[in-house]
């Protein structure tokens, strides 16, 4: 983290993270480069899945691993279309990580996901640049049975703060009441099935379809908002409206310096 504040500092424009272990080419960096100029996003991340060559260089329990934490990743950062969350080879536009609170970001084998999750909350735009990491066996420093659960206890947490944030402070719509509705309905079924199936005498169909029907709807209602908040993903880079925001007062400054 010292090295995104000492970047910013110095006025970088384009700030390249890469981990220090080799497996990762330098010679990929005019390409993450070349997409946060040109305006196509605002974070450009790596994607070790995209060439099936490269997936099958990776170890069994790593693919796995990966796998899983994309899924959650998605979940938890809003992000659905990348993949990949805890690739450390990424560019960002210095204006961008600079809106972040860059000291409660994790620290350690998290910072990744939660850096994503922190672009999310303000709407920045993340792409995935294909790339292949080199493995020659190297013995990986994370342990997954310890990891795993604070990963898993991380990434609910975000979950949370991230669906409260964007659908109940920032923005209430439509996708906000199927959420509420969808969790009450499915608790309420679930809870009175068990109730009602709970008691000596057989449950009638009535009891069945008053306990099941409110699950139905409610899985339907929840399906509806995962849709929405897949549509929502972000598509227009941050730093370009940043950029578009500022001209207007640069312009002003420039004619006071003139008169």
């Amino acid at each position: 983290m010292m090295g995104i504040n000492s970047a910013i500092e110095d006025g970088a424009d384009v700030i390249i993270k890469l981990d220090g272990d080799n497996q990762m080419d330098p010679s990929h960096i005019p390409v993450f480069v070349s997409l946060i100029q040109s305006g196509e996003a605002d974070f450009a991340k790596g994607n070790r899945f995209f060439e099936p060559e490269g997936v099958a260089d990776m170890p069994l329990l790593r693919l796995i691993g990966n796998a899983a934490l994309s899924f959650f990743s998605k979940l938890s950062t809003g992000y659905w279309s990348i993949f990949d969350p805890t690739n450390g080879y990424f560019a960002v536009h210095a204006e961008v990580i600079g809106l972040l609170p860059l000291e409660k970001i994790s620290k350690r084998y998290f910072f990744e996901s939660d850096l994503l999750f922190r672009l999310g909350t303000i709407r920045a735009r993340v792409i995935d640049v294909p790339m292949h990491s080199i493995y020659a066996g190297e013995v990986s420093s994370l342990n997954p049975l310890s990891e795993i659960p604070r990963f898993a206890a991380s990434h609910l947490k975000n979950t949370i703060k991230r669906l409260f944030y964007m659908y109940f402070i920032r923005d209430f719509s439509v996708a906000s009441l199927e959420l509420v509705l969808g969790i009450t309905l499915i608790v309420f079924g679930t809870l009175f099935g068990l109730m009602s199936w709970g008691v000596s005498t057989p449950a009638t169909p009535g009891t069945v379809m008053l306990a099941a029907l409110p699950i139905f709807t409610g899985i339907q209602l929840l399906l509806s908002f995962i849709n929405y908040d897949i549509a929502a993903v972000p598509k227009v880079a941050l730093h370009r409206l940043l950029t578009t925001q500022r001209a207007p007062s640069r312009i002003l400054k420039s004619e006071e310096k003139n008169r």
